[in-house]
């Protein structure tokens, strides 16, 4: 569904300059919603220390290091709040769960306690969307920003292609507002699902 960007031109953008303009935009203009999409099952996030013990076979530690940024999240649902702007996040999940999943879920519980708005899709939801291929991983920022980040084939954070258009901005938010609003609740979703803690 790669026509949701509309075929407006895009720019590529390795990670650290995505990075950096995610930073410079984010919060830059008071008064719009952030909306997320994440459709990929596996990604590699070598940077998180949570991650990163996780993978090493340390759980405890990896939970422990998730209770410790809940500061750094109220502090960026505080600062949502200032700009007038939720943070909203749609989390398509696959069974049998990835173990990638199964960390990441407990990372989405956090946020969510903290404030950020979440919810769980299942694959027959998008499947309509992706009769061309799997949906991109979207962000939209503000009024008129789209990134479509991109992973390389281990999973690794490989940059975006960052679109600057008010109409893709408002296409990819709509898009992702009707799944969030067919979804669940990632408190109800966890509450009643078998993911390891």
């Amino acid at each position: 569904m790669r026509d949701l960007l509309g075929g407006v031109p895009g720019d590529r953008l390795p990670q650290a300059e995505y990075k950096a303009d995610f930073r410079r935009r984010d919060f830059a203009v008071d008064g719009y919603d952030s909306w997320k999409l994440e459709r990929r099952q596996e990604f590699q996030e070598p940077q998180n220390a949570s991650w990163r013990a996780y993978f090493g076979g340390n759980r405890a530690e990896a939970l422990e290091v998730i209770e410790a940024g809940r500061d750094d999240l109220l502090q960026l649902s505080r600062l949502a709040a200032d700009h007038d702007c939720r943070l909203l996040r749609v989390r398509v999940v696959e069974f049998p769960l990835t173990p990638y999943l199964e960390w990441e879920l407990q990372s989405l519980r956090v946020r969510a306690e903290c404030g950020e708005l979440i919810r769980v899709v299942g694959p027959e939801l998008i499947a309509p969307h992706e009769l061309d291929g799997p949906l991109p991983e979207l962000v939209t920022l503000g009024s008129d920003t789209v990134y479509d980040i991109t992973y390389d084939a281990a999973g690794l954070a490989d940059g975006a292609t960052r679109y600057l258009d008010r109409a893709t901005r408002d296409r990819v938010a709509e898009f992702i507002s009707r799944l969030y609003d067919q979804g669940e609740g990632i408190e109800s979703f966890m509450a009643r699902q078998p993911v390891e803690r």
